[in-house]
């Protein structure tokens, strides 16, 4: 994680992600298979932008 690393919200991860339901992204949290986030003291739910990048390269398929 960077010193600028930025913070985002499940709604901006899912406008990342193009279209993935709310409920799919939850769903994937479930089952260990999201970028790991952070759950802040409201219960809301952050997600780092490098983590996010990390899990997408990890769901790259070898070519």
């Amino acid at each position: 994680m960077s010193k600028r690393d930025e913070l985002l919200t499940v709604a901006q991860v899912l406008d990342e992600l193009g279209g993935v339901s709310r409920r799919t992204f939850y769903r994937w949290r479930e089952i260990g298979h999201a970028p790991r986030g952070i759950r802040l003291p409201n219960g809301e739910i952050r997600i780092y932008r490098s983590e996010l990048t990390r899990w997408l390269e990890s769901l790259r398929e070898a070519s």
